[in-house]
């Protein structure tokens, strides 16, 4: 039979149901599960944490951690329509991992989409939620960076422009939803429950993937990545809490939005704390 945990949402008790876990004696099924794990991740936010970590080392070892900068959305062409084109194409094949994850997640007679909570049922509770924790999160997430950056050991990021075309703007926030999507769906739905079915208890869970996202954002700088570190401990909690992916996608795609979108003001206007460093 299927298991079951019951817990208190803002709504009284909801019941969260997930598969049964995989036996130790079925050691085919087994096996089987812990290789899609593992090719899921390195065909997604495994092999980004890989390449997050090797540019770290990379830049420590290099100059200065503080005189280095990292490119969000780095264009893709110089021809501004091209770039679009590119940009577009990026975005769509990032997506087809979420998909291909939720493919993994689909079962005969229980849809994927609702076992995670990511559809629109509570849409509007879901946004109230993912919006405060943008506040708890996204706030202290900028106030991190900029501790980072006046200790030096924070890489500067530096944003795609906002004039270089009119579609730019639009693209960023499909960057953002792109973002949104690919690391709560994954790090959240779809690990969530491959690491039960393997009978890992929910506190392993919480703590595996909170620090799988921090060394996903280690190029950016260490402080960055323990941010990172710690909004996966709230947002594991949340999700182990709610049952429901989708205000933490919500979440995310804001604060990348305002991290996206905002970060070029907020260079211009704090140009010694956000602005990349000059170059000789």
């Amino acid at each position: 039979m299927w298991q079951s945990d019951k817990f208190r949402g803002s709504r009284g008790s909801v019941d969260w149901t997930y598969p049964p876990t995989v036996g130790r004696s079925d050691r085919y099924g087994r096996t089987r599960l812990i290789w899609e794990i593992v090719l899921v991740l390195l065909i997604s936010v495994g092999q980004s944490a890989i390449y997050s970590v090797v540019s770290f080392v990379r830049a420590a070892t290099r100059a200065p951690i503080s005189q280095q900068q990292t490119q969000l959305n780095p264009s893709r062409s110089a021809e501004p329509l091209w770039d679009a084109v590119y940009q577009s194409l990026d975005i769509f094949f990032s997506l087809t991992l979420v998909a291909l994850a939720v493919f993994l997640l689909w079962e005969p007679a229980n849809n994927a989409l609702r076992r995670i909570g990511l559809d629109f049922r509570r849409f509007g509770s879901d946004v109230v939620r993912g919006l405060l924790l943008v506040v708890l999160i996204g706030a202290p997430g900028i106030g991190v960076y900029a501790v980072g950056r006046a200790i030096g050991q924070s890489i500067t990021v530096v944003p795609a422009p906002l004039d270089s075309s009119w579609w730019v703007i639009a693209l960023l926030i499909l960057a953002a939803l792109r973002a949104g999507l690919t690391e709560e769906v994954i790090f959240l739905g779809y690990l969530f429950d491959r690491l039960r079915r393997l009978g890992w208890s929910w506190m392993s869970i919480i703590l595996a993937t909170a620090l799988l996202r921090g060394s996903y954002h280690l190029y950016q700088g260490w402080p960055s990545a323990l941010g990172n570190v710690v909004m996966g401990l709230v947002f594991g909690w949340c999700y182990k809490r709610w049952g429901r992916v989708m205000p933490l996608v919500v979440a995310h795609t804001v604060i990348d939005i305002v991290a996206f979108v905002g970060y070029p003001l907020a260079a211009a206007w704090w140009p010694g704390i956000f602005a990349p460093p000059a170059t000789t």
